[in-house]
């Protein structure tokens, strides 16, 4: 019999539903609530606990189970088709978490391979960064158009405590990044790749740790850059990118600018595409998933980028 646990989290609490017995349960989302859950499931380890992405909710929650029971991490929108599936209407926390549970016995579903120990630590300063980031475009924007000596010089001295901020997190980032002989190696490979850079490289390190372990299309299929081909019997409808992961999708769009500028391999494929009427936007896209496929070539076969000679 299957024995999977659905747990819907939330902010202050976890709704746990066991399938094998029916057994429904409530902890809070603490440490306390972490250890009465881990009891409640007892010495019988569980085939699958299946949750729900909650933005920052989880993570407490995955940090402390992950690598000590079988975790996985479902799409919201996911659940949503299945409890449709199943014509489940109602939607509450404890209906959640049986929908959870119901899912889990479906085939296909396997444990998440657990995350680096500083995963999260990553994550939050990657997340710190981008902030950092958005801040210093906004004051810079409204500093040209600021004329009062006092607020332009109220916001040159915040402009400079921005800088200082961002430089120490990008300096941790980089330690923490580099702190294994296999992180410091990957971080090599990525950072020469025309286009990539330092900030670029360590996106793509922290929002997709799967680099260099999946294929082709399932790296960009990963980060949302695979297009969905769309067609029903003779009718063809236009195919379009949907899905995936977004922060690395967003990392990869300056990145692209530059290498149709200064990689020439990316430069020839962005004009052939122009040419052949293809929108300048998706061309741009294709050249995003040419420089992270590129990327995860690279790594799987850990060498560095180098120039085509010339013949």
């Amino acid at each position: 019999m299957n024995d999977s646990i659905g747990i819907d989290v939330s902010k202050t609490k976890l709704d746990c539903h066991r399938l094998r017995d029916g057994a429904c349960e409530t902890f809070a989302n603490t440490k306390t609530g972490f250890a009465k859950l881990h009891r409640w499931i007892g010495k019988t380890t569980p085939a699958r606990m299946i949750f729900e992405v909650t933005g920052p909710y989880h993570g407490a929650f995955e940090r402390r189970l992950a690598g000590h029971l079988p975790l996985v991490k479902v799409n919201p929108l996911q659940v949503r088709r299945f409890s449709q599936e199943l014509g489940t209407r109602a939607k509450t926390d404890r209906v959640d978490a049986v929908v959870l549970a119901q899912m889990g016995a479906a085939p296909g579903l396997q444990p998440d391979a657990p995350a680096r120990e500083d995963q999260h630590d990553l994550k939050e300063l990657q997340a710190a960064r981008t902030a950092l980031v958005k801040d210093r475009t906004g004051l810079l924007n409204r500093i040209r158009t600021q004329t009062l000596a006092l607020t332009r010089r109220r916001s040159r001295a915040l402009l400079r405590r921005i800088e200082a901020a961002l430089k120490e997190i990008e300096a941790e980032i980089k330690t923490r990044l580099r702190a294994s002989d296999e992180g410091a190696l990957v971080h090599d490979i990525l950072c020469p790749i025309p286009g990539v850079g330092e900030p670029t490289a360590a996106a793509i390190l922290i929002e997709c740790p799967e680099i260099g372990t999946l294929g082709r299309k399932q790296i960009a299929s990963l980060a949302g850059l695979a297009p969905m081909t769309r067609q029903s019997g003779q009718w063809r409808g236009q195919a379009f990118i949907q899905g995936g992961r977004k922060f690395p999708r967003d990392a990869l769009y300056m990145p692209a600018l530059v290498a149709v500028r200064f990689n020439p391999d990316m430069a020839a494929k962005y004009r052939d595409m122009c040419a052949r009427g293809k929108p300048r936007k998706v061309a741009l896209t294709a050249i995003m998933r040419k420089l992270l496929e590129l990327a995860n070539a690279l790594v799987k076969d850990r060498r560095k980028w180098a120039p085509k000679r010339a013949c």
